[in-house]
């Protein structure tokens, strides 16, 4: 106890004891760091000694001290966990050794000094002084640099790199500070150098030169002659190669922008991960340096002989010469069928001799595969909506009434059933034609297209079944079995024959290409005589046929029909799907719009806003691009703003006008003994209304100033009316780019994992403070960027909004559910949707889109999906993101279209539908049976050794179905892959090589 009581007595001296004691290690610190071990005070002396021989006037000392010197320090840097201790013991004398360098003459020894200062420069940085900057790059350049500078280790080159792109960025920039330094770094050691290094110093010479001339202009201009950086930097590419730094040398050669220099340094053991991480970056990169970084690993993967791979690259580069060396770079017809078969998945147009990979090309095959795999699979019988409705698990109140029929619900059922039976060539709904008539109107041509995409892909026996239609006296059961027929400026048919013919013509042709589709619609678009919805939907048509192939003269017709229009024609409806035809032609195309942007300027008229939108976004379509994605969200905000900014101006407007009138009514009413029992706070607060109702109400006759008051306040009140009206339509042109401008955050951002999810952060700020149309927007883009991707957090964010106060906004997220988990038969999803089926049970609008929405999630019972993306979402089919794009489109005023009497515009979904399957076939492309493991997909980008690309995986035996974010392996190495990914149809070759360990 008594020591207890003690040490409290004294316990406040504590503290202090211990500030006293931190105080006195803070001062003595110098010292404890002395305090060295018995090796490392050895090592310190004997750097002392070597850097007084050095300091020291025995010259003939000098040379073995430098060599002894760069021993000690060589053996030190081979591991980099700390900092090494010769580096640091040397620091302190790093001034006097760099005053040695400077003084002496013999280039021998100066060379040999220089890169020991070069190693010492590491230690030291801005910090320590303006003088200091660079140091390590600085006596490098002073030095001989070849491959020998590898001796020194690996992170003395990493932080030379750093330097020198620091140096070439600057260069590049023509800083006059960093000019005039580079300037006496490098100048001093050209004017220094030997007569063997003329050819290092002009080139050092000529960079500084026009890195200040550049500096004295403002002018950021490249440097002229940046060979010595450049020879510097590719020396240490070489040494990165070959010591697994395969993703420092890439990085290097951005800085020095230089990676076409890459792939002649490339080898067959480095090529995979150096590709590897180059196309990882390209989503991160601005233009141009995207592009040259494709094109570089397309070279390396065609040097190499990896034609799968090359020409994935090329799909993406969409550049027919690049596919072209792909397919001449190989005499084996086995290769040419699989790249064939890739580029089928894209619908490609690209054309060869050789019939039977043209076949492949063009997916006649297709159709026997995908029911092959349904076979296998046990789903070749044909189902019926009610198997996807499940009414009897619908707990609603008023679930008698979904007994009733209706024309409406007859043909969603009519589109249930197309996207349930997709591919399959068999339905029990529509054959027997009595369904076509249970509909009427338009909603007969629809269902008697959904045969078309039952019999999808199947050109032999689905012309037969869809031939019997032509005959129908049915308008519109005709329409949706017919085509070019039917097409023509100077025949005065039906307009609906007209329209569904051009809409087939789209969506049988999409990507495709083709001619005779070109001059069939194009007098349609430019003929003033035929209606302002031929003209757009022949447009559209013609944009899906020629998907981004920048083709000037649809671009000329489309832009000279939108020339001519009146500004009356310009507010039609219709006018939204010409301007997206025209944005079609250039997805993907962000480097050749400019010219087509400028155009568009000559149309007077605030559509301008919208096209150069939809222009943009469709040609940024899948890069991923945050600069583009920036400006977008400024166009909404900005907007926003300025529409409020406009609002408040008129209330001003508005309130002074309605004092005005108060002022002069109070007067005259003052003067007549009218409102003695009203006080000045009522007036205020009623305005103009009490005034007219006084005034209407007055028994009194009124003289003649009382008139002309009354006279002109009614005019002022018709101004203000007109104005107020126009605002509105203004802000109505507004709402509609900005809608675009919802949209083409999904487009963009869909391209790069990173963007997509920070996307669905915008989106929900979007929908809480944006217009009307951009909260109508706001579930569309959800739905395009999550495209056969249920992610839960999507698809419960879209079941929130599905309640929406504003009906348009609920419609598009429940069409949005659909599109989400299209094909995937998410349990979740359908039970969601089936308890939206009982809340709008008694809205036919929104029980028709739902209904919609649970049939895409049963798209072809769960074997297909609208995902854009191939190749491990390396390639954007250009053709699949149209056809949703079109369909987000129609969906910005869904009661106009989709849910009015254009439903047919909902087949444009065609031609982004897919197998997610798997097919092994032989040589002779028989299907036949391996064992795979199916597994999540996992990046192993820049990771070292030989990582695992799947996790979880399920071994499983062709063919299968791959979901979202899948990836397949073949069990064994008994059979090898032409693909590069096991996804779609994969050739296989037996392995010579394969030994059976088990016989």
């Amino acid at each position: 106890m008594a020591q207890i009581q003690d040490k409290s007595k004294h316990g406040d001296d504590t503290p202090k004891k211990a500030k006293k004691d931190a105080s006195k290690k803070k001062k003595d610190g110098h010292k404890e760091e002395e305090e060295l071990s018995e090796e490392d005070l050895q090592l310190k002396s004997d750097l002392d000694m070597l850097v007084e021989r050095l300091l020291g006037t025995q010259t003939d000392l000098y040379e073995t001290a430098l060599e002894s010197m760069k021993k000690l320090i060589r053996e030190s840097t081979s591991s980099m966990t700390a900092v090494p201790k010769p580096l640091k013991f040397l620091r302190p004398h790093y001034p006097a050794l760099v005053a040695l360098a400077e003084k002496c003459t013999d280039q021998s020894l100066k060379d040999k000094l220089s890169d020991v200062l070069s190693i010492l420069g590491m230690t030291y940085s801005e910090t320590d002084g303006p003088q200091y900057k660079r140091e390590c790059l600085k006596w490098r350049l002073r030095s001989k640099f070849d491959l020998s500078i590898g001796e020194w280790g690996h992170e003395y080159l990493r932080h030379l790199s750093l330097e020198i792109g620091e140096a070439y960025q600057e260069a590049l920039e023509g800083s006059g500070e960093t000019s005039e330094e580079e300037k006496k770094k490098i100048g001093s050691a050209v004017d220094e150098e030997s007569d063997t290094k003329k050819e290092v110093e002009k080139d050092a010479t000529t960079l500084t030169t026009t890195a200040t001339v550049a500096a004295v202009k403002g002018v950021s201009s490249l440097p002229e002659n940046s060979e010595t950086l450049i020879k510097l930097s590719i020396i240490i590419v070489e040494y990165f190669l070959k010591h697994n730094g395969e993703t420092e040398a890439v990085d290097l050669l951005l800085e020095i922008e230089q990676i076409e220099k890459l792939p002649q340094y490339v080898d067959k053991d480095t090529y995979g991960r150096v590709c590897n991480y180059m196309v990882a970056c390209v989503p991160l990169l601005a233009p141009p340096d995207d592009l040259s970084f494709l094109n570089t690993a397309f070279t390396i993967y065609l040097s190499n002989n990896q034609l799968p791979q090359a020409l994935t690259l090329a799909i993406r580069l969409d550049d027919e010469s690049l596919i072209r060396a792909v397919f001449d770079a190989t005499d084996d017809e086995l290769v040419q069928k699989q790249l064939g078969f890739m580029l089928g998945r894209q619908n490609s147009c690209f054309k060869v001799d050789n019939e039977s990979v043209q076949e492949c090309i063009s997916n006649v095959k297709l159709s026997e595969y995908y029911k092959y795999l349904v076979g296998e699979l046990n789903l070749l019988k044909p189902k019926v909506p009610e198997d996807v409705y499940k009414s009897h698990l619908e707990t609603s109140i008023f679930a008698s009434t979904s007994r009733l029929e209706s024309a409406k619900q007859n043909l969603a059922a009519a589109f249930v059933n197309a996207f349930l039976n997709a591919g399959y060539g068999t339905e029990k709904l529509i054959g027997d034609e009595k369904w076509v008539y249970r509909t009427k109107g338009e909603g007969m041509l629809s269902t008697t297209a959904s045969l078309g995409m039952v019999n999808l892909w199947d050109t032999n026996e689905g012309l037969q079944v869809m031939d019997k239609y032509l005959y129908s006296e049915q308008i519109e059961v005709k329409a949706g079995a017919l085509l070019e027929d039917y097409i023509s400026a100077e025949n005065k048919q039906d307009k609906r024959l007209t329209a569904a013919a051009i809409t087939g013509l789209g969506i049988a042709f999409a990507g495709s290409e083709n001619e005779e589709v070109l001059n069939l619609l194009s007098p349609l678009v430019s003929e003033p005589s035929v209606s302002l919805e031929i003209q757009s939907l022949a447009a559209l048509a013609l944009g899906h046929v020629f998907v981004g192939t920048c083709n000037g003269d649809i671009t000329s017709t489309i832009l000279q029909a939108l020339l001519e229009k009146e500004p009356v024609e310009l507010t039609s409806k219709w006018i939204r799907f010409m301007s997206l035809g025209l944005g079609l032609l250039y997805i993907g195309k962000y480097d050749q719009v400019d010219d087509v942007l400028e155009t568009i300027e000559a149309i007077e008229h605030p559509i301008v806003k919208t096209l150069k939108v939809l222009v943009t976004i469709c040609s940024y379509a899948g890069t991923g691009n945050v600069l583009q994605i920036q400006q977008l969200l400024q166009m909404c905000n900005v907007e926003q703003k300025e529409e409020e900014e406009e609002e408040d101006e008129e209330e001003e407007d508005e309130n002074e006008n309605e004092n005005e009138n108060e002022n002069e009514n109070e007067n005259e009413n003052e003067n007549e003994n009218e409102n003695e029992n009203e006080n000045e706070n009522d007036e205020e607060e009623e305005g103009q209304v009490n005034d007219n109702t006084e005034s209407t109400e007055s028994t009194e006759v009124k003289d003649d100033s009382k008139m002309d008051i009354d006279e002109a306040k009614s005019k002022i009140d018709s101004e203000e009316s007109d104005e107020s009206e126009s605002s509105s339509k203004n802000a109505e042109e507004d709402d509609t780019y900005q809608g675009y401008c919802v949209l083409g955050l999904a487009l963009i951002a869909m391209g790069e994992e990173i963007g997509q999810e920070m996307s669905l952060r915008h989106f929900d700020h979007l929908m809480h403070y944006g217009t009307p149309l951009m909260r109508r927007a706001v579930p569309l883009a959800m739905g395009l960027v999550s495209a056969s991707s249920p992610e839960m957090s999507v698809y419960d964010t879209l079941s929130r909004y599905s309640h929406d106060q504003d009906l348009d906004v609920a419609y598009n997220a429940i069409f949005s559910m659909g599109l989400v988990g299209a094909g995937t038969n998410n349990a979740r999803l359908a039970q969601l949707l089936r308890q939206l089926a009982s809340y709008y049970i008694n809205d036919q609008n929104g029980l028709f889109i739902t209904r919609i929405s649970q049939g895409l999630v049963h798209l072809g019972k769960g074997t297909l999906t609208l995902s854009p993306f191939t190749v491990d979402r390396q390639s954007l089919s250009k053709v699949g993101l149209a056809s949703l794009l079109t369909i987000a489109i129609a969906l910005m005023d869904p009661r106009s279209f989709i849910l009015d009497q254009n439903s047919s515009l909902l087949y444009y979904i065609t031609s982004a539908i897919k197998p997610r399957m798997l097919v092994t076939v032989d040589s002779d492309l028989k299907p036949t049976k391996v064992n795979v493991r199916v597994g999540q997909a996992v990046d192993v980008v820049g990771q070292a050794g030989k990582p695992k690309t799947i996790t979880g995986w399920v071994t499983h035996s062709t063919p299968v179905l791959l979901g979202d974010g899948e990836r397949a392996e073949l069990e064994t190495d008994e059979n090898i892959p032409i693909a590069s990914s096991l996804e779609g149809m994969v050739i296989l070759r037996k392995n010579p090589d394969y030994m059976d360990m088990d016989a």
